[in-house]
């Protein structure tokens, strides 16, 4: 094909020819082409001189088919009109039918959204598949420039050929084991005397409590995924910080935990939904955007959070 590429041929060429061929009249093709009869003249000079052979004869006053002519044209029509078609008819998409790979980036915080959005799509979109890369907010925009379709992840900025979608807006809370912790209150004092697990994804002994009250907890267990919270507070004392929604999954997993408000404000953060603008226009991609958008809506409703 790239040998093709560089041949020296313009293909509005054959367009022109296409016409000429069919109107039998140089005079008749420029109407309908609205050229000049001069330009067109010129563009089947191109043509006979890229083919290296007469295209045309004349035909009384008007032109016939040489037999070079006619087999460029039988050979020419069965692509010529899906060449048409395929540029000015409006792309369909049927997500019943679609076996169409999506590549969707979620963060570790987000697993609680990927079960119900599989069961969505497995009943409307049965072909569809997804396939999940793990993504951070620091790395989020370098892996949607390198292949993802979308992500949910929070970010800080992001270049300009990135859209940006608010999904749900939620703040952390304090997740523990009211059989082992026995917390009557929770209040500040109580809590920074309390052993805590950390989730950092820089492998160290700090996190968003430390970074934006300035205080130290007495941290004794670092790990790289929400997903192992669960099991490490259940039967202890040690307390998590995590995200609302992250805890609400975990309770439903583990209904002997508890869920309480932090004794200070730690501000709202938000999840994004994100995708290259180079995918705005992609249907597929925009069917699980929307999907996307309703499973996370009808989540945040249920676990208490603001959707904007």
């Amino acid at each position: 094909m790239p040998g093709v590429y560089r041949r020296d041929l313009d293909l509005n060429l054959l367009r022109v020819f296409a016409v000429v061929a069919d109107a039998g009249s140089v005079t008749e093709a420029a109407s309908r082409l609205y050229l000049t009869q001069p330009a067109v003249s010129a563009a089947l000079r191109r043509l006979t001189s890229v083919v290296g052979a007469p295209l045309f004869v004349r035909s009384g006053r008007g032109l016939a088919l040489s037999s070079r002519g006619e087999r460029l044209r039988a050979g020419l029509q069965p692509h010529l009109q899906k060449i048409v078609e395929a540029t000015l008819e409006p792309p369909t998409f049927d997500p019943r039918t679609t076996t169409r790979t999506i590549r969707l980036g979620l963060a570790d915080a987000d697993d609680w959204l990927l079960p119900p959005l599989l069961r969505v799509l497995a009943n409307r979109a049965p072909g569809l598949r997804i396939i999940v890369t793990a993504v951070q907010f620091r790395s989020v925009a370098a892996a949607l420039a390198g292949g993802l379709d979308m992500a949910c992840s929070l970010a800080e900025e992001l270049p300009p050929d990135i859209v940006r979608m608010p999904l749900v807006t939620g703040g952390l809370v304090c997740l523990y084991d009211p059989r082992v912790a026995r917390i009557a209150r929770l209040t500040e004092a109580v809590y920074f005397k309390k052993e805590h697990i950390v989730v950092s994804y820089n492998g160290d002994l700090r996190g968003v409590v430390e970074d934006v009250l300035g205080k130290n907890r007495d941290v004794r267990v670092s790990v790289p995924s929400f997903a192992h919270v669960g099991a490490l507070v259940e039967g202890t004392a040690r307390l998590a910080t995590i995200p609302a929604v992250v805890a609400s999954s975990i309770r439903a997993l583990r209904p002997g935990l508890r869920i309480v408000r932090l004794p200070f404000e730690l501000g709202r953060g938000t999840l994004d939904l994100l995708w290259p603008l180079s995918k705005d226009d992609d249907e597929p991609c925009r069917y699980v955007r929307g999907q996307v958008r309703a499973v996370a809506r009808k989540l945040a409703r249920a676990h208490g959070l603001v959707r904007r």
